[in-house]
Order: structure tokens, then sequence, then C-alpha cells
């Protein structure tokens, strides 16, 4: 199976060396690049390659760029392990990632994904700022209490194993959380990230993103794609 990644795992430059050494995956990162640069307002590859600590480097961090260009830098990885012969049985994609999947799988066209992968990061950053998420060295059952006596303010963002568990929401209330775990000698994590996704910070664009993904053609998988909401394979 191969697993895409969702947000925080970005860095600066990420792929470079790949882009100046395999033609598969610089062909790919191209053309990745060109459908996205359509709906962008700088090209993707200044972003991703610019210089550390430079104005544009920095960008990388924004949710309406660190989309785009991890969805780009996961698609041309694929193509390249698909160009040595590696071509998995299953697919599975965390928050961005899914749209990875989805577009590696077939279900969507590369100019279908562009448009939903930019919309996306680009309705997400106008969503509420200030918030935060953070990995915790504890199970659901161990964290839900701590997230309902704070209802309305943090939620579970994500569920990466029996024992790491991920919150969003408002700082204070992550940061609340983060202490308890702290205190009981538990590895804790903040996500290098712009907003509380995958939180109730995220629903004023929700019906916005309806509309753009209504807009799109979706077709049956070429490969399965296992739903991170169901841990099954994805119906049609």
């Amino acid at each position: 199976a191969f697993v895409f990644t969702g947000q925080g795992s970005q860095v600066l430059g990420m792929g470079k060396d790949l882009y100046e050494t395999y033609q598969a995956y610089r062909k790919a990162l191209d053309e990745l690049s060109s459908a996205l640069d359509k709906h962008l307002e700088k090209p993707l590859l200044s972003i991703l390659f610019a210089e550390q600590g430079s104005e544009e480097g920095a960008l990388l961090d924004q949710t309406q760029w660190t989309q785009p260009a991890l969805f780009a830098v996961e698609c041309a990885l694929y193509r390249l392990w698909e160009s040595l012969g590696v071509v998995p049985d299953y697919l599975l994609g965390h928050s961005i990632g899914e749209l990875s999947a989805a577009y590696v799988a077939g279900v969507l066209s590369l100019e279908d994904a562009a448009t939903l992968v930019c919309a996306r990061g680009r309705l997400m950053q106008a969503c509420e700022p200030g918030g935060a998420m953070a990995s915790l060295q504890a199970s659901e059952e161990e964290v839900l209490p701590l997230v309902q006596e704070r209802h309305g303010k943090v939620d579970i963002a994500g569920l990466n194993g029996p024992t790491q568990t991920v919150i969003s929401g408002d700082a204070a209330a992550v940061g609340a959380i983060v202490a308890y775990f702290d205190s009981a000698n538990r590895k804790t994590s903040k996500l290098t990230v712009s907003h509380a996704f995958h939180s109730v910070h995220m629903d004023a664009m929700l019906e916005d993103f309806r509309v753009i993904a209504e807009g799109c053609t979706y077709s049956q998988p070429s490969i399965p794609v296992v739903s991170n909401v169901s841990g099954s394979v994805a119906a049609d």
C-alpha cells in the first residue's frame, strides 16, 4: 500500500534532489505544477524550491501553498515509483493526501484534481486563523474526556494509531491538553500548520468547497482506495 501524508510534513526543498536526478520525477512534477499554477498567484516550484529564510520560502507553511506543494510532491513520488515498476495494491491518504490518492487512482483527472486541491487550500487559508494542532502519545479513550471538557474549542482531528491521537482547535485549549500529557511524561508534538484543520475552525469553508467539488467528474478507481474515515475500501 502507498500512504499519502497530510499537512505538517512539508519541508522547503523537498524532492529537489529527486527532481535533479530522475527524469520521471522531474517530468511528473513539471506536469503537476503546470496544472496547479493555473490556480495559484505564483509558480509552485518558486515556492517549493525557494531559498531558506526567504519570503517565498516562508509561504510553504501557509496552507494555500502547503496543500498544492504536498499534492505535487506526493504524486510525483508515485510516478517515480511507478517508473521503477513498483505499483501498490491499495492507496490511502490523510487529509490533502486523500486527494493525492484519488488522483493517482484515476478517480480525478489532473485538471479536476488541481482545481480541488487549490480551492481546498485557498478556502481553508481563509478560515479562522490562530488555531493549533498537536500530536499526542495517548489513546482516543484518554484524550476524549479532555476534549469533551472543552466542547466547541478543540476536536480530535485524527487517530493515527492506538496510542497516537491528533487534536485541533483553539490554541489555548490545545495547549492545555498538551500540557496535561507533558506532565505525564508523554510525547507531544505541535504541528507546523497555519490553522486548526479538521476542527470546527474549518466549518465556514464547507459549502463553498462542496459547490466546487460537485463541478468535478469522478471515475472508478484503477487501484482500490481505503477511506480514512471508515478504514474500508471506499464505496462508489
